[in-house]
C-alpha cells in the first residue's frame, strides 16, 4: 500500500476512481499477487516529455489555444488529401513510399502476415537498397501477428526495424500495457500518410476470405509533417532505449491556406492531450459533434461531456459497427449508448466493420487518426491525430461519416437486466486496464 501510494503522489497519476480502489482492494487482500501486477500494468505515465507552452497563433481557433498551452506545434498550412477508400489509401501510400529521397519512417501497430504486409516489406527493401534510410518501428504486441521471416529479410536488405516495448523482462522501462498504436508513413519529413489503418490487407483491399474493413486515412505535404517526423524520432530514441532530448519549436506566423495539426496523445504526453481537447470540444459545439469509432466505452469525464453538449440542443451523432472484431468492447459500450440514446444522441450501427477514428465539432474543426473513444486510446496507447481546420476538409469528412450512419441501422434502447447490468459494471470496472 505504501508502495502504491508513493508511485501515485509522487508520479502524480490520474486514474478512474473504479480502478484506483481496484487496486486498493487488490493491495489489502491479495498483496502477493496484485503487488506485482501493479508494477507491470498499473502505472500510466512514462518519464514525461519537456515541452513549454508556447504563445498561440493571432486570432486562433479554440482548439489552437489549448495544445498551444500543452506545449504543441502550431497549426501550419498543408496539402492535403483524404482517402475516401482503400483503394485511395493504398495508392497515396505507395506514393508516399517512392516519394521518399532521403529518408522513410513508418509506424503502425501491426504488420499483417498476409500478400499486402508482403508487398509492402518488399517495396520497404527496395527503398532501403536503392540509398534511402528506412526504419519501422512496430508495436511489440501488435507484432505477435507478424511473420518472423519477412522482418528478418528486411532486416538483410538494409531496413531498420524495432519493437516498441518488446515483452522481455531484459526491458524494464515502464509499465508493460503501453502500446504504441500510432499509424503512419513519412517521407523525408515532408510527407505524412496517416490515419486509422494498420498495415494489413483488411484495412485496404481486403482478401478473399474477408471484406475490407471501413476506414480513414489521409496524405498532406508541410509543416505539420514535420512535426509527426520529430515525434517518430523521439519514439524511434525510446525504442532503441535513449533518452530523447526535450521539444522545442520555434514560433513562426503561419501563411494563408488549409491548417493542418499534429496532435500526439499518450504517456509520453504530461497531459493528456486528446481526452482534454475532446472534452473542450463537446462544451465549445453549438451546432454538431459526429464521431465514428469502432470501440466507444468512454470514460465518465468523455461521457458526461458528450451526454451535456445533447442535452442543451448539439446535434450528436455516433457510428458505430453493429458488431466489432472485439466482442468485450461491444458488451461494455452499452451502459453509455443508453445513456446518451436517452438523451436525444443519435446512434447508428453499420452492419460492415468500421474502423475509422474521426470526429466533427461544428463547421471548424476535424480530427482523423488512430485513437478509438475508449480509455486505453485516450489514457494508455500512444496514440496521433491530425486536426483539420478548413472548411472545405471538415465538411469532407463530416459528409463521409454521414454517408455511412445513413446505411446504418438505430440501436435500440432496452433495458438490461440484472445480470446483463452486473456484468457490464465489472466489466467496466478493470477495462481501463484492459
Amino acid at each position: 500500500m505504501l508502495a502504491y501510494v508513493l508511485t501515485s503522489r509522487a508520479e502524480r497519476e490520474r486514474r478512474a476512481p473504479s480502478v484506483a480502489i481496484g487496486w486498493v482492494l487488490g493491495m489489502m487482500f491479495l498483496p502477493y499477487l496484485a503487488f506485482p501486477f501493479y508494477f507491470l500494468f498499473g502505472r500510466r505515465k512514462l518519464v514525461r516529455m519537456l515541452r513549454h507552452p508556447l504563445p498561440p497563433p493571432p486570432d486562433a481557433h479554440w482548439a489552437a489555444v489549448l495544445l498551444a498551452g500543452f506545449g504543441m506545434p502550431p497549426p501550419a498550412p498543408s496539402a492535403v488529401y483524404l482517402h475516401r477508400d482503400g483503394g485511395e489509401a493504398l495508392l497515396a501510400l505507395w506514393r508516399t513510399i517512392d516519394n521518399a529521397r532521403e529518408r522513410l519512417d513508418v509506424c503502425s501497430y501491426l504488420l499483417g502476415r498476409d500478400a499486402f504486409a508482403a508487398e509492402l516489406s518488399t517495396r520497404l527493401a527496395e527503398r532501403a537498397q536503392s540509398g534511402v534510410a528506412v526504419r519501422v518501428l512496430l508495436d511489440a504486441y501488435g507484432a505477435w501477428l507478424g511473420d518472423r521471416q519477412m522482418w528478418q529479410r528486411m532486416r538483410q536488405t538494409g531496413v531498420e526495424l524495432r519493437m516498441f516495448r518488446p515483452l522481455s523482462l531484459r526491458y524494464s522501462d515502464g509499465p508493460r500495457n503501453l502500446r504504441m498504436h500510432r499509424k503512419l508513413c513519412i517521407a523525408d519529413g515532408r510527407i505524412l500518410w496517416s490515419g486509422g489503418r494498420n498495415f494489413a490487407a483488411e484495412y485496404f483491399l481486403g482478401t478473399h476470405e474477408r471484406d475490407p474493413w471501413i476506414d480513414l486515412s489521409f496524405d498532406l505535404e508541410g509543416a505539420t509533417a514535420a512535426d509527426a517526423a520529430h515525434q517518430f524520432e523521439v519514439d524511434w530514441l525510446v525504442a532503441r532505449g535513449r533518452t530523447p532530448r526535450p521539444i522545442t519549436r520555434d514560433v513562426e506566423a503561419a501563411p494563408p491556406g488549409p491548417l493542418t495539426q499534429y496532435l500526439p496523445s499518450g504517456p509520453d504526453q504530461a497531459e493528456d492531450t486528446l481526452r482534454a481537447l475532446l472534452i473542450e470540444g463537446c462544451y465549445r459545439a453549438d451546432r454538431r459533434i459526429m464521431a465514428i469509432t469502432p470501440y466507444f466505452v468512454p470514460d465518465e469525464g468523455v461521457l458526461t461531456a458528450l451526454r451535456l453538449a445533447a442535452c442543451r440542443g448539439v446535434a450528436v451523432t455516433l457510428c458505430l459497427p453493429k458488431r466489432s472484431n472485439h466482442v468485450l468492447a461491444d458488451f461494455a459500450r452499452n451502459r453509455a449508448l443508453r445513456e446518451l440514446a436517452s438523451v436525444g444522441v443519435e446512434i447508428r450501427l453499420s452492419a460492415q466493420m468500421l474502423h475509422a477514428k474521426a470526429l466533427v465539432f461544428d463547421d471548424s474543426l476535424a480530427l482523423i487518426g488512430s485513437a478509438n473513444l475508449d480509455p486505453r486510446s485516450l489514457l494508455l496507447n500512444h496514440e496521433a491525430m491530425t486536426l483539420f481546420y478548413d472548411r472545405a476538409h471538415v465538411e469532407w469528412i463530416a459528409d463521409w461519416i454521414a454517408g455511412y450512419s445513413a446505411i446504418g441501422s438505430s440501436f435500440e434502447n432496452r433495458p438490461p437486466g440484472l445480470a446483463r447490468e452486473i456484468g457490464e459494471g465489472l466489466l467496466l470496472t478493470v477495462a481501463f486496464q484492459l
